[in-house]
């Protein structure tokens, strides 16, 4: 029962958004989701969206390349992202990098 409390205490609720090449593949608002981390908000969007995750993530769970993520106005350090904590109301976006000339 202790353990389920310091869980709780530490999960957060998060805003998600996706930009508009990924909200193709997840409802075309924000999701409210909850974790202590980024990679738990996204983890949590993943279950009720699967064909979003592998546009995310790759095939070891990190995060793709050319998915950059914000987290209450600031882009996080790519190798860093996902393991970044939430605050009690964090706001994530998630987008995808364009390249080309």
């Amino acid at each position: 029962m202790r353990t389920s409390l310091v869980q709780r205490s530490l999960a957060r609720m998060a805003t998600v958004h996706f930009t508009s090449r990924l909200k193709a593949l997840v409802p075309d608002q924000p999701i409210e989701s909850e974790g202590a981390r980024v990679g738990d908000a996204l983890e949590r969007v993943f279950v009720v969206n699967a064909q979003a995750r592998g546009s995310v993530l790759d095939e070891q769970g990190q995060l793709r390349k050319h998915v950059c993520i914000f987290l209450d106005g600031e882009r996080l350090a790519h190798q860093a992202a996902l393991a970044s904590p939430l605050g009690a109301h964090s706001e994530i976006y998630v987008m995808q990098a364009l390249s080309g000339g």
